[in-house]
């Protein structure tokens, strides 16, 4: 009975185990920028597993090169992060892709330790990290006893955490290379439409991947009724009152142009109603909010449709876009008044 007893409670332990290491996982997959990334996993494993140290060591090559500098703006990254060369991380633990575990002549490793900490650990846990198939790091559990890392421990659940985090890794690449490479609208230094249209293509096929909701804010700016603008300084004030917005949406978020004087808000894992909060703050800010261009006040409102991967008949990102219109349109346009 007592061996029952025993089992039973090892089979809970394993079961609580894998549980937390699934909820990483969807954690992570849900993070769309790099630095949220590392911050989101350093700060999950941790507390979810009461390990005392947990850092991350990058390779400063490749991809995450101009991605890198980013992480030093997090207090929890920068003081977890160690940058080493390429040579130095072959050097300990080879091109294995497979967990290493150790908890004997841990010197060597110090190598790996970010700059200025010396932990006092006896048992190591180092999880390669990669991009495209390449290394580009570690994430590294230490503890101070000897027995929780030991070689030849079951990693099953490491290596599974590895895969989940490099495919987010991928995604959060793809993600900042868009956002730092794509030409921008010159007059408001948003994202062009082409940069959109390819943002939006990766977080569609994402978000049915993984079974997350993908929702879009498509929306004009408008004067508020009665109020008259010459079409010059119109367009200044619509582009000095969008790119305002760019400080109200959350860093996963996309703004961008879309076209014949419309924009367009990319929202990933963002269900409608939580869409149609931010809409709201959005369109209380613009209303409230008076634009002053050329010695003038401009008041100016939002017109704008939702839509979702949730709704009837969207079945790509074309369909998601114009359902996003048709509700624009069920609004009811109204003319602007202008002179010339």
């Amino acid at each position: 009975m007592d061996d029952l007893d025993t089992i039973m409670q090892r089979l809970e332990h394993n079961e609580q185990i894998a549980r937390k290491f699934f909820e990483v996982e969807v954690t992570v997959l849900s993070v769309l920028d790099f630095k949220g990334l590392f911050e989101r996993l350093l700060t999950e494993i941790r507390e979810k597993f009461t390990i005392p140290y947990v850092w991350i060591t990058l390779i400063d090559e490749g991809d995450l090169k101009p991605l890198i500098p980013s992480l030093s703006e997090s207090d929890v990254v920068r003081e977890r992060l160690n940058i080493v060369p390429r040579n130095t991380l072959l050097g300990l633990i080879g091109t294995a892709k497979e967990p290493i575990l150790v908890n004997r002549d841990l010197s060597p490793f110090y190598k790996l330790f970010p700059d200025h900490e010396k932990y006092l650990i006896r048992s190591l846990a180092l999880t390669p990290l990669t991009l495209n198939e390449e290394l580009v790091g570690t994430l590294n559990l230490g503890d101070s006893s000897p027995d929780r890392y030991v070689p030849g421990m079951d990693t099953t659940l490491l290596k599974r955490l590895a895969v989940k985090v490099s495919v987010c890794l991928s995604n959060v690449v793809a993600h900042e290379k868009v956002k730092l490479s794509s030409p921008r609208d010159e007059a408001s230094g948003l994202l062009n439409k082409r940069a959109v249209e390819e943002i939006l293509m990766r977080e569609f096929q994402r978000a049915i991947r993984y079974e997350n909701t993908l929702s879009i804010i498509l929306f004009e700016v408008q004067l508020d009724n009665g109020s008259v603008a010459d079409a010059g300084a119109l367009e200044k004030a619509v582009s000095k009152v969008v790119g305002g917005l760019k400080e109200l949406i959350r860093i996963t978020d996309v703004l961008g142009t879309y076209e014949d004087g419309r924009y367009i808000i990319i929202l990933p894992s963002t269900d409608k109603r939580k869409s149609g909060n931010m809409l709201e703050r959005l369109s209380n800010h613009v209303s409230k909010t008076p634009i002053v261009v050329g010695g003038r006040e401009f008041h100016l409102k939002l017109k704008s449709g939702i839509a979702s991967t949730r709704d009837a008949g969207v079945i790509d990102p074309r369909s998601l876009v114009r359902r996003a219109m048709e509700m624009l349109l069920r609004q009811g346009r109204e003319e602007w008044t202008t002179y010339e």
